[in-house]
């Protein structure tokens, strides 16, 4: 008798001809803007078929995303790489290539791969899209009618679950969840959602389904809300600010004493079509709003790194928005090298308020913030923005560099401390409540006794409410690496000031701090503290998320246990020189 060879199962097929999805483990290095690109990253190697692992031993791809801006963040940058090599050089040779990207490539190209051959490929701020060559992978297109993702932490392709919005959750699902790897970029988290209930309820990554993917906008056409009236003022402007022209025109993103950089500028700018992972808490968001910067900053080598100054549409930001809303996001904070300069490209006069304007008003958002601005654009206009709309955070971020105008004037900047001061008095003439966060260079060349000392007594009167200084470093392409040697400060000296104006604004921290008990806060769960079982911690619309003091928990109140990612309202019990202690009330 012949034996007959049954025909294989559809399942059986798919096994055998299945392509493999490649383990993808990524960090991300630097700042807020950076992380994005590394959401926009993954999500482009997951939507071509790559499964994220946030574990490096496991994957087969390493990518870092790395930070050039001061030497510190570029020797973090290497020592991660150089990590990484270990992983591929280790555990049987599992991790099969490694991808470079970020500032690090714009500055030194082909220098990593030149001084670091295991790095299999490079990756520029401007390629993001790159990635998918660098790992392999070729894009897949996405299915209109494709359900809203959900990527546990650590979990095989296999155990990816598909929740419709707004589906609650049983307790055994809510239990299966709770304990999850950190996930797959360095050690943020992203909570599953519960959007009808506003809260959220076990750490992991998200998928973000791009405007692509539901069909509901590409962001160039009307939107159905408050502020569609606004999202299409103007359609379309220059293809770059005056200032950039000018710059360019003057040297300003010149990248020729670079070795190993290419002369092009990225130009790349991602929008509400993007795949995109989130790896921030399930409640909050970053949308970057425009790349690149034209200031003449002599201290910064930014928009040799990142390019032009550029705008994302409007429209596209506000479609991006209304998505993350529709997928639990509850607080949103908008970035840039320069937000205070959104729109000047586009034909918009004060593009920033009037897109916080059309934001502040979609149903669902809690909290609305925007980092990174410039001192002499925080216009009248702007500050009235922020003070009519109860959910824009009263938070104003203005790096003002320092206070001398001597020292100013050699930074390429501009202004002094009265200029300083009186921008901050009307911020907190017009918006009441208003904390400011600013940031400070000691040891710039040139900077005297007599400079310093003047910045020592702004920072006095100006009781600024978060405050950070940094030292000056020297980078090279920066204008003010080629000063004289004789401007500049030794190193002894740099540490002794910053020391004592991080002395200075902890005593004005303190007693500011102080003013805070018994006020009664809104507060957004965050989960428990880092440094301790016994405590919990949060923050109010007045912190910046990572960057900021803390808000303490230490008595539940009426409940139980805490959700993270959940709003409560909470009194201040008590305070410490940065942080606060809160009791939940409701």
């Amino acid at each position: 008798m012949v034996e007959v060879t049954p025909p294989a199962t559809i399942e059986e097929i798919a096994e055998t001809t299945a392509p493999t999805r490649p383990k993808i483990g990524f960090v991300s290095l630097g700042c807020p803007k950076n992380l994005v690109d590394s959401e926009v990253m993954m999500g482009l190697l997951h939507h071509a078929g790559g499964e994220l692992t946030p574990n490096a031993e496991d994957a087969e791809i390493l990518v870092v995303n790395t930070c050039s801006f001061i030497d510190s963040a570029k020797q973090e940058s290497v020592n991660t790489i150089l990590e990484m090599v270990q992983h591929k050089q280790q555990n049987g040779g599992k991790a099969q290539r490694l991808i470079v990207a970020g500032c690090l490539v714009e500055r030194y190209r082909d220098e990593i791969q030149k001084n670091i051959p295991e790095v299999d490929a490079v990756v520029g701020t401007g390629e993001l899209e790159a990635i998918l060559i660098a790992a392999g992978l070729t894009p897949t297109p996405t299915p209109l009618d494709s359900p809203f993702t959900i990527l546990p932490q650590g979990s095989p392709q296999s155990t990816i679950h598909t929740h419709a919005i707004g589906k609650a959750q049983t307790d055994a699902e809510v239990a299966q969840l709770i304990d999850r790897a950190p996930s797959a970029v360095s050690q943020h988290s992203r909570p599953l959602a519960d959007p009808e209930n506003d809260r959220e309820i076990a750490p992991q990554l998200r998928i973000v389904q791009s405007l692509a993917e539901t069909g509901t906008t590409h962001g160039d056409e009307p939107l159905a809300h408050a502020g569609d009236h606004i999202a299409h003022i103007p359609n379309a402007g220059t293809k770059s600010r005056p200032e950039g022209d000018l710059r360019q025109q003057q040297g300003r993103f010149s990248r020729e004493s670079w070795d190993g950089a290419t002369a092009a500028l990225p130009e790349y700018l991602y929008n509400d079509a993007t795949p995109r992972i989130l790896t921030t808490p399930r409640a909050s968001a970053y949308i970057k709003i425009a790349e690149g910067c034209d200031h003449p900053c002599s201290f910064c080598i930014i928009p040799q790194l990142r390019g032009k100054f550029r705008s994302r549409r409007m429209s596209s930001i506000i479609a991006e928005a209304e998505n993350l809303i529709a997928q639990g996001v509850r607080e949103i904070t908008l970035i840039g090298q320069d937000t205070t300069c959104y729109g000047e490209d586009l034909g918009f006069t004060d593009g920033l308020a009037t897109l916080l304007d059309a934001l502040a008003v979609l149903p669902g958002l809690r909290w609305l913030r925007f980092l990174y601005t410039y001192p002499n654009k925080v216009t009248t206009n702007l500050l009235e923005t922020m003070a009519k709309h109860d959910n824009i955070a009263k938070y104003l971020d203005v790096p003002l560099q320092h206070a001398s105008a001597s020292v100013l004037k050699r930074m390429k900047r501009g202004g002094n401390a009265r200029i300083f001061l009186d921008l901050i008095e009307r911020a907190r003439r017009i918006v009441p409540g208003i904390v400011i966060r600013t940031s400070f260079i000691v040891g710039f060349p040139g900077e005297t006794e007599a400079d310093y000392k003047e910045l020592e007594a702004f920072i006095t009167v100006a009781k600024i409410d978060w405050l950070g200084v940094f030292t000056y470093s020297d980078e090279e392409g920066a204008k003010a690496f080629e000063l004289a040697d004789e401007l500049k400060v030794p190193n002894r000296t740099i540490q002794a000031r910053r020391r004592k104006l991080m002395k200075l604004q902890q005593k004005i921290s303190t007693k500011a701090k102080a003013e805070w008990v018994g006020r009664e806060i809104d507060l957004l769960v965050e989960g428990e503290s880092e440094e301790t079982e016994l405590l919990w911690e949060g923050r109010t619309s007045l912190h910046a998320p990572e960057i900021d003091g803390k808000v303490f928990i230490n008595d539940f109140g009426p409940h139980e246990t805490l959700v993270p990612g959940t709003f409560y309202r909470a009194e201040i019990t008590e305070s410490h020189d940065y942080d606060v202690v809160a009791r939940i009330l409701e």
